[in-house]
């Protein structure tokens, strides 16, 4: 998965850059109510020398988060005037080197809130870079992939379990949250979307999303493993997409269907890959309300 999601390299004008920080980290610090730091166990050989940044990335066009070493999940509560008790938990991609805040997160959460579902933005371990981890990505993705590979695979156990940590963390205080125990979605990005994996194939009962929404997954680095277990799925992708071939996501679509999932997919003949929320005027921009006409069709468990 060469995870340099090039459909962010748009270039903004630098101004433009340090004015979208100022408002944007003014409103978004404003919209979230609380950051929780999910129980997690020390990292075993892996170090970081960096501390964690969020900044403008102009490759990306949006915020971005490098270098996280403790998993935080940042709250969004829905307005209690139209407060439904379903939840999502949003797991942004990066490549496992960096989170994609603004497309993948901020905005996404601010739309679920719209509509009366609370969001939380996972902030899972990364592997640690210098300063531009973004630029770090895309280099090795260049230039020697079993490198990236093998980076990743290091901190990649330690993500799966802070996926696995905000779902238990969600459920244990769904009341003095407002959400229900048993309306929790996990929805993963990219390699956000490895994290969903990992967190489906792992997953017990008191720490199984209820449903699962990977968008435009990463596929080589934790196969999916669907069981009579895995609660209901809707993929999002695009046929164009630049790093993952169409036939993966129908593979793994019939892969759910045959193990007896009750599976969606919505596969967009344009969109590329990394789309979330800055594409604009095309069907796969709708993404999110399909989602959340999904999300409403679910039948869920009485608590």
């Amino acid at each position: 998965m060469h995870q340099t999601q090039k459909v962010y390299s748009e270039k903004r004008p630098i101004l433009f850059g340090i004015v979208f920080i100022l408002v944007n980290l003014t409103s978004f610090s404003v919209f979230s109510q609380a950051i929780i730091e999910l129980p997690h166990k020390d990292t075993e050989g892996v170090e970081w020398d960096t501390k964690e940044r969020e900044f403008f990335s102009e490759a990306w066009g949006g915020l971005a988060i490098t270098n996280v070493a403790r998993p935080e999940l940042v709250v969004f509560k829905a307005p209690e005037k139209n407060r439904k008790d379903i939840s999502v938990i949003l797991s942004p991609g990066g490549g496992i080197y960096a989170l994609s805040m603004q497309h993948e997160g901020y905005s996404v959460a601010k739309w679920l809130n719209e509509q009366g579902i609370t969001a939380f933005i996972l902030k899972y371990r990364l592997v640690p870079t210098g300063e531009d981890g973004i630029a770090e990505l895309a280099h090795i993705a260049s230039t020697d992939n079993n490198a990236r590979i093998k980076k990743t695979q290091k901190i990649l156990p330690y993500a799966v379990q802070d996926g696995l940590s905000a779902v238990s963390y969600v459920r244990n205080n769904a009341k003095s949250l407002g959400v229900s125990p048993n309306k929790i979605g996990f929805m993963g990005f990219s390699g956000g979307g490895v994290i969903l994996f990992g967190v489906m194939n792992e997953a017990n009962m008191q720490n199984r999303p209820n449903f699962l929404i990977p968008v435009y997954p990463g596929t080589d680095l934790i196969l999916p493993k669907p069981d009579k277990h895995t609660p209901p799925t809707l993929f999002i992708a695009a046929a164009n997409d630049q790093l993952i071939d169409a036939t993966v996501f129908t593979g793994i679509f019939n892969q759910f269907h045959t193990a007896g999932v009750s599976t969606g997919i919505y596969l967009y003949n344009d969109g590329g890959h990394g789309f979330g929320t800055w594409l604009k005027d095309k069907p796969a921009s709708k993404w999110l309300e399909s989602s959340y006409e999904w999300m409403m069709d679910l039948s869920f468990e009485e608590e």
